[in-house]
């Protein structure tokens, strides 16, 4: 089974970019962030003909998460967290595999910067309540898959300038704990479980010449329980899709269980 994760930065202005990728490379399961669209509006069809069911938490022009699958989820949850400024950033969903119920959350973490401001706070409050949220999920279901948009940086490694990220909201030093408090409920960061010093970059900005110059990094995480850690084949950063016209800042992460 391959899922994927990709923020996609507007579901209907890349839907050409994400229908040849789930042609090509034929994910079992697809979990979008930043689709920038109302449920309403969402191109169900679009997925539906490529075999797809569609489950969406989604928002006028910001934010948004979905999940398109080609398994039958069960127990679809918009509701893990009680987001105070009511945005669309997480969508939970279970899958049977094995004999096993998995648990697949789907996160578009906020960015915060401006640090030192009510969206940096908005960011701290957010991440607080998923941790405590998992403390409690991973007690009943120990079997969880978290990807997502993390906005987090873990570390020096992760980034092309670490110095120039000292005081970004997606690189401070208590935003990287939270990070760390997420691991130590009692998951992996799977990349780096695979890859204990490769640069995997998954970010790469539009200005700048950033993706030509590979000034990007790494943000976008698989996190899996350690009772999963096991079944998880490979992940892979495929940078195939930042590569083509009109892309998406992200590209695909990716993760095969055995």
């Amino acid at each position: 089974m391959l899922i994927s994760s990709w923020n996609v930065n507007s579901v209907r202005a890349r839907i050409e970019n994400i229908k040849s990728y789930l042609l090509k490379y034929k994910p079992d399961i697809l979990m979008m962030q930043e689709i920038k669209t109302e449920d309403l509006n969402f191109p169900y069809e679009d997925f539906s003909s490529l075999n797809y069911e569609s489950h969406v938490f989604g928002q006028k022009s910001y934010n948004g998460v979905a999940i398109i699958s080609k398994n039958k989820l069960k127990n679809i949850r918009f509701d893990l967290i009680k987001d105070r400024l009511k945005q669309s950033r997480i969508i939970s969903a279970e899958i049977n595999y094995k004999n096993k119920i998995i648990q697949l959350i789907n996160i578009y973490t906020p960015n915060g910067n401006p640090v030192d401001t009510d969206k940096y706070e908005y960011k701290k409050k957010w991440l607080d309540d998923l941790i405590n949220q998992l403390r409690h999920l991973i007690k009943k279901n120990p079997n969880i898959i978290l990807g997502g948009d993390f906005n987090i940086i873990p570390s020096s490694e992760d980034v092309y300038n670490p110095k120039s990220f000292e005081d970004d909201a997606l690189f401070r030093l208590e935003i990287r704990k939270k990070l760390r408090e997420m691991i130590n409920l009692g998951f992996n960061d799977v990349y780096r479980f695979f890859n204990k010093t490769k640069e995997g970059y998954t970010f790469w900005d539009y200005m700048r010449g950033a993706w030509q110059k590979n000034n990007g990094m790494r943000i976008d995480h698989f996190l899996v329980s350690n009772s999963l850690i096991d079944k998880i084949k490979s992940i892979n950063i495929n940078k195939d899709p930042r590569g083509r016209e009109k892309p998406s800042d992200h590209t695909p992460i990716e993760i095969k269980l055995a």
